[in-house]
């Protein structure tokens, strides 16, 4: 079957959701991974928007965090203070898988969803953090999604919005932040992990067809891609349950 590199963007995503998790997720394509894996392998991972609906029914994907569909059939609805609470609790934090995504990485995992150039004279400037820095800072794992591309991918960062792995394995425990991190990168090209005693960036994973130096010309740092593997394609039933059940409208596919 044909597909997008947006539907095996999501899949990638979804396939390292289990059913044991207690998924955070935003508006967009965060939210489409999330609800595709609940539909396809993990009917029992619980989704919670920091809006406060936790574990909604979500037959019907909503358009954003604040859509009144994330309410529908929820076990509970609670504040925007006891949501980003859950995630700093030691039981419940632990458990959390987040999916957040920027405008801009770094080796580390750091991510900047600010501004571009300096902070008093930006040469632009973005939404900013949202809930992504307290995910980021307190949640036990976090996937990150982003287009390939070398203005996204960079060296340094202008601005630190959200905590990857800082500058390395202790940079989290120097700053006095949970001694957690970023798990994956997965972008429209192949999918990065971080090397267990650096905790830089390597190349984990190719998409079908995509061969691995393409990707390093796509990013403005030194990537190792020594260790990339191919990624199996979408499944048929995969795709069809992501075309058909979640996201049958193209409200985000599209």
């Amino acid at each position: 079957m044909e597909y997008t590199a947006k539907e095996l963007m999501v899949l990638s995503a979804a396939r390292r959701i289990q059913n044991t998790d207690v998924v955070f997720c935003g508006t967009g394509i965060s939210m489409l991974a999330a609800v595709a894996a609940k539909h396809i392998h993990a009917p029992d991972c619980m989704i919670f928007f920091e809006t406060g609906a936790i574990d909604a029914g979500l037959d019907d994907l909503p358009l954003a965090v604040a859509d009144s569909r994330v309410m529908h059939q929820a076990a509970s609805f609670c504040s925007l203070t006891e949501s980003f609470g859950l995630m700093q609790n030691r039981t419940t934090g632990d458990r959390i898988l987040g999916i957040i995504g920027a405008a801009q990485i770094d080796p580390y995992g750091n991510l900047n969803s600010t501004m571009i150039g300096s902070y008093d004279a930006p040469v632009a400037r973005f939404p900013g953090s949202g809930g992504a820095c307290d995910v980021a800072s307190f949640v036990n794992t976090n996937i990150i999604f982003m287009v390939l591309q070398k203005r996204k991918f960079v060296e340094k960062l202008p601005y630190v919005t959200s905590p990857g792995w800082l500058g390395g394995p202790q940079g989290r425990t120097d700053a006095g932040i949970p001694p957690k991190g970023p798990s994956c990168v997965i972008t429209d090209m192949g999918i990065m992990e971080f090397d267990e005693q650096s905790r830089r960036m390597f190349l984990a994973g190719v998409y079908p067809g995509i061969h691995p130096e393409t990707i390093q010309d796509n990013v403005g740092f030194d990537l190792d891609i020594s260790r990339a593997e191919e990624l199996p394609p979408p499944q048929a039933h995969e795709l069809d349950i992501l075309r058909t059940r979640t996201d049958p409208q193209g409200l985000i596919l599209n």
